[in-house]
């Protein structure tokens, strides 16, 4: 073989592909569902820039955010019967991408179509499906989260938007440690008990589990608020990190009440959803619900522990925006591990596995 021909077959083969920088084969949330109503919404996804609103019919859809006409986005337009019409010239889409009506013309472009991606709604939540590079059609169907739908807890939520990595979140939920001192007017409790609280992570290729007991502990403000304990409590945190969302239930008996590991134990109960979704690398959309189990003046209930809940999340955001900046003024320098990490810790390495599976 001459030098030549091994340089141009050398030339010839193809590197690598490089894996996307978010597992892809996954739901992730797109929207709480009283968001989609007659109103477009627009939100960068995973990086990619969507469209969502409702049909006629009720269901949720989602279209690259850019009329094939002129490129403006198609969220600064219109949602009628049909579909979505864009602001600049009239073109109608209907809910697959499909151009259906171009004003003032009978004949439709063969191209004039948008990408459109796979959406549903499943107990107030909606996902959203990019898939991966060989195949965009879902593998499974969406998450149930029953809690929104089976009667037996009200709950209410919305919406925060970071100027962080989407990672820097679930290290938060994933290590509840950090109560006692960053919640003291809400949720915290004893510094101490957190930071030795009897803990026991589970792991597997689809999920984390985080199981955390304070006995005898002192119930915080939240707590006392919204539920008529008698002094000490027993106190839960039951963690459930999947790789787009999280389910933690949370909460606390009067001591000795009843059994921890009891999956029908009384008390007083919160369970968050916890939707994670990626805006860019350093940006996030973080989707959260909170519901509970009122056991008298439901409504204010409801609206105390919302209002506490709030705070509790206007504290976090506060935290790791902080965390982030600095991150990322002080480059490489190194951060140690100590016990309370394992969660997180085992979550990172799951998503690094699935997004390179991706």
């Amino acid at each position: 073989m001459s030098t030549s021909q091994g340089q141009a077959l050398a030339y010839e083969v193809s590197a690598p592909a490089e894996a996307p920088k978010f597992p892809m084969n996954q739901w992730y949330v797109a929207a709480l569902a009283w968001e989609l109503n007659d109103k477009p919404i627009a939100r960068t996804l995973l990086g990619k820039r969507v469209v969502l609103f409702r049909t006629a019919d009720g269901e949720p859809a989602a279209l690259e955010d850019r009329c094939c006409h002129r490129a403006l986005p198609l969220s600064r337009g219109t949602v009628e019967e049909q579909g979505m019409r864009c602001g600049y010239h009239g073109l109608l889409f209907d809910a697959s991408g499909k151009c259906i009506e171009v004003p003032g013309q009978t004949k439709i472009p063969t191209k004039a179509k948008v990408a459109s991606f796979h959406v549903q709604e499943r107990d107030k939540i909606v996902w959203i499906w990019f898939g991966g590079a060989n195949n965009s059609n879902p593998t499974c169907e969406p998450p149930e989260y029953n809690v929104h739908s089976s009667g037996k807890y009200l709950f209410e939520g919305d919406i925060y938007h970071y100027e962080a990595p989407y990672q820097l979140i679930h290290d938060n939920l994933l290590d509840l440690s950090h109560l006692g001192y960053v919640h003291l007017r809400t949720i915290g409790g004893n510094a101490s008990i957190h930071m030795n609280a009897e803990m026991k992570v589970e792991s597997d290729d689809t999920s984390v589990r985080v199981i955390r007991h304070m006995p005898g502990s002192t119930p915080p403000p939240t707590y006392v608020t919204a539920y008529p304990f008698k002094g000490k409590v027993d106190r839960w945190q039951e963690i459930e990190f999947l790789v787009t969302h999280l389910r933690i239930w949370t909460g606390a008996v009067d001591a000795g009440a009843y059994p921890l590991n009891d999956p029908e134990r009384g008390g007083f109960h919160m369970r968050g959803f916890h939707g994670v979704t990626p805006e860019t690398e350093n940006s996030t959309h973080y989707f959260w619900t909170m519901a509970t189990n009122p056991v008298s003046d439901p409504e204010e209930t409801l609206e105390k522990v919302i209002e506490q809940t709030v705070l509790t999340f206007d504290e976090d955001k506060v935290v790791i925006e902080a965390q982030y900046k600095n991150m990322v003024d002080f480059g490489t320098a190194p951060m140690v591990d100590i016990h309370v990490d394992v969660g997180a810790n085992r979550a990172r390495k799951l998503i690094e596995k699935l997004r390179q599976q991706s």
